[in-house]
């Protein structure tokens, strides 16, 4: 499922966002679970396993993130094409004030 070869012309998304601090975090969490399930110290015991499930967590976040910003460059692509491709639908209007736009006021006293 990997990225076509044109996503590697995008950049890439910075190590620290969303989807890899949450994914990171559910790892980490998760390795806790599993250790407070065991019976064990859950921030104590396994801290290899929690440092591991953490960092695949971050990873899986970051690749998330790269797939999800292809997506949206190849849609916005695509809207910017067929803009440009049917002028006609995307006239543009007349502008209006904003005293043209709001009605008179007329207290009820």
């Amino acid at each position: 499922m990997g990225l076509p070869d044109e996503a590697k012309a995008l950049p890439p998304p910075g190590i620290i966002n969303r989807n890899s601090v949450w994914l990171g975090v559910i790892g980490w969490c998760s390795a806790m679970l599993q250790n407070a399930l065991n019976r064990r110290p859950p921030m104590k015991s396994g801290v290899h396993r929690q440092a591991l499930l953490a960092s695949i967590g971050w990873f899986i976040g970051y690749h998330v993130t790269k797939h999800e910003n292809y997506t949206y460059a190849r849609l916005d692509r695509d809207m910017n094409e067929y803009v440009r491709l049917h002028p006609e639908n995307f006239s543009d209007k007349e502008k209006k004030t904003f005293a043209e736009i709001v009605e008179p006021f007329h207290p009820i006293r």
